[in-house]
């Protein structure tokens, strides 16, 4: 912390300052190691160590799927909200994935820094290049993007055959869940990001995808934002027959509860039919919301929370 009291104090707290730090901090010796070069999900050809690496991660989401992996031992940092699997809450935190601490990931010396264009900002994964650390950018924007996030992270990995075993396993469960649902009427579903305002999954986003595959129709079709906001009046319009409201506390064993989950204040929208037959249900959002290994728990809760009538009573969770 003194070397960047000084940094500060001697006005070098911008970008070139910290990239003549992190000079000084990569001691690897040219030429001591061979790199692969892999493809990430921009497009950009990375070069990657052919070695056992030190891994940042900026999202829940990737530093699950490293794990996934095998290569959790690798991950020298992680987010705050990092918490899952168990190992990752002791890792040295770096922030929050909207506004990391540049100054931490530097300290960490990480080989390769991965983010996510859905939760990190470009100009983010563009501050930490300037500062001469290598970044590997995912794009998990549907389920396919999921799905491929999990092979390109087990190319630039080396650990293509966990990878894959990964997707197996991923898409085993997918075909489950679309049996369960296949044939059902598909209702009209709002999926709330959060209630106040009352922010909703946008047509053409991950989040959408997801809700199509479990047999809903979104009721948010127009592609003018991907979580935009939304006022009581489209709502009442738009007659959602279930209202899903993500939750963010942290128990992923929850079930969807019900009408408990509701606000008492929304009573006063009775016209709306989710609110009117009490289909309103909060969904633990931590499987759903990190579109990463555990997509396919995430999409099982959803289609139990939209089709309960395709689950018998003792296998509703």
């Amino acid at each position: 912390m003194r070397l960047f009291a000084r940094l500060r104090e001697d006005g070098w707290w911008a970008v070139g300052g910290i990239a003549a730090l992190v000079g000084a901090l990569l001691c690897t010796p040219p030429g001591a190691v061979g790199a692969a070069v892999v493809a990430d999900m921009l497009g950009r050809p990375i070069a990657i160590p052919e070695r056992s690496l030190r891994l940042v991660s900026l999202a829940p989401s990737i530093t699950e799927t490293i794990f996934a992996l095998g290569r959790g031992g690798w991950l020298v940092g992680v987010t705050a909200v990092c918490d899952f699997p168990a190992a990752a809450r002791a890792l040295p935190k770096v922030g929050g994935i909207a506004a990391p601490s540049l100054e931490q990931i530097v300290r960490l010396r990480p080989d390769l820094v991965f983010t996510t264009a859905e939760g990190n900002a470009r100009d983010l994964l563009d501050q930490i290049e300037r500062l001469g650390l290598a970044t590997f950018a995912l794009r998990p924007d549907s389920y396919g993007g999921v799905v491929q996030s999990i092979l390109t992270v087990g190319r630039g990995l080396a650990a293509d055959p966990a990878a894959r075993r990964v997707v197996d396993d991923l898409e085993r469960s997918v075909r489950a869940v679309r049996e369960r649902v296949a044939g059902r009427p598909r209702p009209r579903v709002l999926y709330l990001i959060w209630t106040d305002p009352l922010i909703a999954a946008g047509a053409g986003t991950y989040l959408d995808d997801l809700l199509g595959l479990v047999g809903g129709r979104n009721i948010v079709w127009e592609r003018t934002g991907s979580y935009p906001r939304l006022n009581w009046e489209q709502v009442v319009d738009r007659a959602p027959e279930v209202i899903l409201l993500a939750d963010h506390r942290e128990d992923s064993g929850r079930a969807a509860t019900g009408r408990g989950d509701m606000p008492a204040e929304w009573q006063a929208w009775r016209a709306v039919p989710a609110i009117r037959t009490g289909r309103v249900l909060a969904v633990p959002s931590n499987t759903i919301l990190r579109p990463g290994p555990r997509v396919g728990e995430g999409l099982d809760r959803l289609a139990r929370a939209i089709h309960p009538e395709a689950f018998g009573p003792r296998e509703m969770k």
